[in-house]
């Protein structure tokens, strides 16, 4: 899954049904997979909006 969620986020592009499949092999459902694509994109909209109006972090927040 963790591989899969690397390549969806840095190549979504490169993602192919043998990916998928993948997830399937290792006992995630439709369902599951998904869930998965769901969460990874909505993280990557919410970062692209927060980077696109220049949010910064809350002071609270550290980088380490």
């Amino acid at each position: 899954m963790l591989r899969f969620a690397d390549l969806l986020t840095r190549t979504p592009g490169a993602t192919s049904p043998a990916d998928v499949e993948a997830l399937h092999d290792v006992g995630f459902t439709d369902r599951d997979v998904l869930d998965i694509v769901e969460v990874i994109a909505y993280y990557a909209y919410a970062n692209r909006i927060a980077d696109g109006l220049g949010i910064t972090l809350e002071p609270w927040v550290t980088d380490d």
